[in-house]
C-alpha cells in the first residue's frame, strides 16, 4: 500500500503545546489568584505562567508557520477551515465587545440621578486626540488593505510598505491612546461612566496591540519571503482582524466619545 497522503485535509501531527498551554494557563489563573490575594510568591507563580502562555504560543504558531510554508499542508480545503475559524474567533470578539456598549447604553439611557455623563464627569473632547486616533486608523486599515492588493498582484514592494506603515501607523495609534489617559480627568474608580469608559476603550488598546504584533509578524514573514498571491492565509487573517479593529473603534468613537459625552 502507498504511504501517499490521498486526501487534501491536514491531519495534524501530536503536539505538546495545547498540554502545556492548559497547564501554563492554570498556573497564570493560580498566580493571579495569589496576586490578588495578597499571597506570598502571587507575583512570581503568575510571572512563570504568563512566560509558558508567551512560549507555548511562540513553539505552536511556529509549528502552523511550518506546516503552511515548508511542508505544504494548508491546502485550498484547509484554508476553508482556517477561515470559518477566524470568523467565528471575530464574531466572538464582537460579542465580547457587545457587553461593554450595553453597560454603557443601559446606564447612559437610565442613569442614576437622570444625568449622563454624571455630574462632577469631564468627558474627552470628541474632536481633540479622539478625532486624531480615528482618523490613525482609518489610514491605516487603508494601509493594509493596500498591501493586500499589492500581495495579490505579485507586487512585493508596495506589499511590505503597505505593511510597515500599517505597524507604524498602529504604533502610533497606541502612543496617543496612552496620551489621551496620562491627561484623563477621571479615574478607573471614579463611577460607571470611567469604569465602563477604561475597559472599553481599554480593551480595544489592547486589541490594537495584539493586531500591530499580529501584523509585525507578518512584516517579519514577508521580509524573509513568506507569503504568495495563492497563499497567504496568516496575513489575511491579520487583515481581517485590523479591519475588525477599525470598525469597533468607529463605535466607540460615536457612541463614547461623541454622543455619550
Amino acid at each position: 500500500m502507498s504511504g501517499s497522503q490521498q486526501h487534501p485535509y491536514h491531519l495534524v501531527e501530536p503536539s505538546p503545546w495545547p498540554a502545556v498551554g492548559s497547564a501554563a494557563a492554570f498556573i497564570t489563573a493560580i498566580g493571579g489568584v495569589m496576586f490578588m490575594h495578597e499571597r506570598a510568591y502571587g507575583e512570581h507563580v503568575m510571572g512563570i505562567g504568563l512566560a509558558l502562555v508567551l512560549m507555548t504560543m511562540f513553539m505552536w504558531w511556529r509549528d502552523v508557520v511550518r506546516e503552511a510554508e515548508y511542508q505544504g499542508h494548508h491546502t485550498p480545503i484547509v484554508q476553508v477551515g482556517m477561515r470559518y475559524g477566524m470568523m467565528l474567533f471575530i464574531a466572538s470578539e464582537v460579542m465580547f465587545f457587545v457587553a461593554f456598549f450595553w453597560a454603557f447604553f443601559d446606564r447612559s439611557f437610565y442613569p442614576a440621578g437622570g444625568v449622563w455623563p454624571p455630574e462632577g464627569i469631564e468627558t474627552f473632547n470628541p474632536f481633540d486626540l479622539p478625532l486624531i486616533n480615528t482618523l490613525v486608523l482609518l489610514l491605516s486599515g487603508c494601509t493594509v488593505t493596500w498591501s493586500h492588493h499589492a500581495l495579490l498582484q505579485n507586487n512585493r514592494r508596495d506589499f511590505i510598505t503597505g505593511l510597515v506603515l500599517t505597524v507604524v501607523l498602529g504604533a502610533l495609534f497606541t502612543g496617543l491612546q496612552a496620551l489621551e489617559y496620562s491627561h484623563a480627568p477621571f479615574g478607573f474608580t471614579d463611577g460607571i461612566y470611567p469604569s465602563v469608559f477604561y475597559m472599553a476603550t481599554g480593551f480595544h488598546g489592547f486589541h490594537v496591540l495584539v493586531g500591530t504584533l499580529f501584523l509585525t509578524v507578518c512584516l517579519i514573514r514577508g521580509l524573509k519571503g513568506h507569503f504568495t498571491a495563492e497563499q497567504h492565509f496568516g496575513f489575511e487573517a491579520a487583515a481581517w482582524y485590523w479591519h475588525f479593529v477599525d470598525v469597533v473603534w468607529l463605535f466607540l468613537f460615536v457612541a463614547v466619545y461623541w454622543w455619550g459625552g
